[in-house]
């Protein structure tokens, strides 16, 4: 039942229609694309096509740039090392046995190789150099974020509220930590991440949680929202989004929750606003940028919460994560263009189209540029004029 409440909400986000209880059907309205006139116009250096990309599945698969090469993988099983300055593929590999392999959760790329989650409840390790299958693993659930590898391990946070960790080298099971999981929730996962011999991650029943990564002992659970509202809809209190450390700050953010900056000492806010988002956001400086549930482009001041500007022109767009680019803050939207916002402002500086499948994933930045992958799977290098 749990998997079919997952559908229906995902397909309802995408269409961008919720249903209350008694019928109600609210129309959300996309933003017309805004007129920019472009300072700059980026330049395509080379483009690869992998597969058949991610189409419009959930998928947010990232390429993962590492030991002088770029991994980039599509949804239905192929996974390519290419050279960074050709997009020429060094070795391609098909993960795809008697089903489809469904990659979700990754690339991550340490200790010489590829780690890979799927949506059959799988992680599979590759030779970065060869790209030979090394191990393969059944976890408790689907893999829809990035897994983390940190001392020896490979830890992923599971759609059934299960984080796991595997030997890095041979896939063996190492330990569990199960957690509450609703009815309802949103499609995706939090991606954990590490500092000090401890683990964090959020969780869907609304909580930022921290375990000592060598044996999954849990340190603290800090909620960053709480359900609220008549319909389960309205309570969805998910944590989808990475937590990000920032110096002695770890911050998350929730749908129907808030943005949070929580010590990491002592696992206690130092501050909290009350902002939704299931997108990954990043802190640049002393900025935190985000998107929100409703596609608004928001800076807030790391060190106290402030919110600097909000940029709601793009509200509705289906916009991917934010990432600083040359000093900008670049997102992606569902019909394919890339804009870029001022730092300080939130004023548009550029607007690029790149490919009518859109984009669901923020560009990722290159030494001598940055990538930005299209849904059906066109990878184009780009680098500034």
């Amino acid at each position: 039942m749990q998997k079919v409440f997952k559908q229906a909400i995902t397909i309802a986000l995408t269409l961008g229609v919720l249903a209350g209880c008694a019928g109600e059907e609210e129309s959300i309205q996309k933003a017309p694309l805004p007129v920019v006139e472009s300072n700059f116009t980026p330049v395509k250096v080379w483009g690869h096509k992998v597969g058949s990309g991610v189409g419009q599945y959930f998928s947010k698969l990232s390429p993962a740039v590492g030991y002088g090469k770029i991994f980039v993988a599509d949804r239905d099983g192929i996974v390519q090392a290419l050279e960074p300055d050709t997009g020429k593929v060094i070795w391609s590999q098909d993960l795809e046995s008697d089903i489809t392999a469904k990659i979700s959760g990754g690339i991550t790329v340490s200790y010489s190789k590829v780690f890979l989650g799927t949506e059959n409840a799988e992680v599979i390790a590759l030779d970065e150099e060869t790209g030979e299958e090394l191990w393969r693993t059944s976890v408790e659930g689907e893999v829809l974020a990035a897994p983390l590898v940190d001392e020896g391990l490979v830890i992923v946070n599971t759609s059934r509220g299960v984080l796991e960790a595997l030997d890095a080298d041979t896939g063996e099971d190492k330990w569990r930590l199960s957690g509450e999981v609703p009815t309802l929730t949103l499609r995706g996962d939090s991606a954990p991440v590490a500092i000090s011999g401890g683990v964090f991650w959020g969780q869907a029943n609304g909580r930022l949680a921290g375990a000592l990564m060598g044996t999954g002992q849990m340190l603290w659970q800090q909620p960053i929202g709480s359900p609220k509202g008549s319909t389960e809809i309205d309570r969805l209190v998910d944590v989808d989004a990475s937590p990000v450390i920032a110096g002695e700050r770890l911050f998350a953010v929730g749908y129907n929750g808030n943005l949070v900056s929580i010590d990491l000492r002592t696992g206690q806010p130092a501050w909290k606003r009350s902002y939704s988002s299931a997108n990954n956001f990043i802190v640049a400086g002393n900025q935190v940028y985000l998107i929100t549930d409703k596609d608004h482009v928001v800076a807030v001041d790391a060190r106290s919460g402030t919110e600097i500007w909000q940029n709601k022109d793009l509200e509705y767009r289906l916009l991917s994560s934010p990432v600083v680019i040359d000093g900008s803050v670049v997102v992606g939207d569902s019909e394919g263009y890339l804009h870029w916002l001022d730092p300080y402002t939130g004023e548009f500086t550029a607007q690029q189209k790149i490919d009518d499948s859109g984009i669901a994933i923020p560009p990722v930045k290159v030494s001598d540029g940055y990538l930005v992958v299209t849904r059906d799977g066109q990878i184009n290098k780009m680098q500034m004029p």
